[in-house]
């Protein structure tokens, strides 16, 4: 098994997680979902001393993307995301609006991503899971016993479904036939909050309890 650096910066006033994915050998790494305070993210980047040849993020609310713009010109990394909507929408925009900030169009993504993907740096390799339902393009990212999840699955919690584009029957689909599907001891690295397993969601969380 390889040896990944999994770093978790809560940022901004939505108390988004970015993660900092790198692998120990070649100190290079991935950023999932730089949401906000780009100065910080970039400073904890240098403090691991990795380099970042790609950005995902899993998708494109203003509090998983508000920092993506800096942080892709700081790194010159390559932006990846799922093409079911490359632009800030409704909901993005109306969360820029709620949290005082300004949403302008996202850089143009260098990869768009599909459901069955392979993606990664080095021998950090993950497959992207297409997860629907908090939003039109929200995916998750699995590999190495850990999963991903953006705003599709918490620590016993489910995204959000009251919001335009959102689906709460679509968002259980992807939950049951993407996430649980996965094995227990995987460890759930969800987009708010702390992290939780598989195992921990199928047996508690009280929104999978039929």
């Amino acid at each position: 098994m390889i040896e990944m650096i999994v770093e978790t910066l809560v940022v901004g006033p939505f108390a988004s997680n970015c993660y900092i994915v790198g692998s120990e050998s070649s100190k290079r790494g991935i950023i999932i979902d730089p949401g906000a305070e780009a100065k910080a993210i970039l400073s904890t980047v240098k403090s691991l001393g990795l380099t970042i040849p790609l950005i995902v993020v899993t998708h494109t609310h203003i509090d998983h993307v508000g920092a993506l713009t800096p942080v892709k010109d700081e790194t010159g990394a390559e932006f990846a995301l799922h093409g079911a909507e490359e632009g800030p929408g409704v909901l993005s925009r109306m969360l820029s609006s709620m949290s005082g900030g300004s949403l302008s169009q996202l850089p143009k993504p260098d990869r768009l991503l599909k459901d069955g993907d392979a993606i990664g740096v080095d021998d950090l390799n993950f497959t992207v899971l297409y997860t629907p339902g908090h939003s039109p393009d929200g995916i998750s990212l699995y590999g190495h016993e850990v999963v991903f999840t953006g705003d599709a699955l918490f620590n016993y919690g489910i995204g959000r479904t009251d919001f335009p584009g959102c689906s709460y029957d679509q968002l259980m689909d992807s939950i049951q036939h993407k996430l649980m599907t996965l094995p227990d001891k995987t460890i759930v690295y969800p987009g708010h909050g702390p992290s939780s397993t598989i195992g921990e969601e199928r047996k508690g969380n009280p929104f999978l309890l039929f």
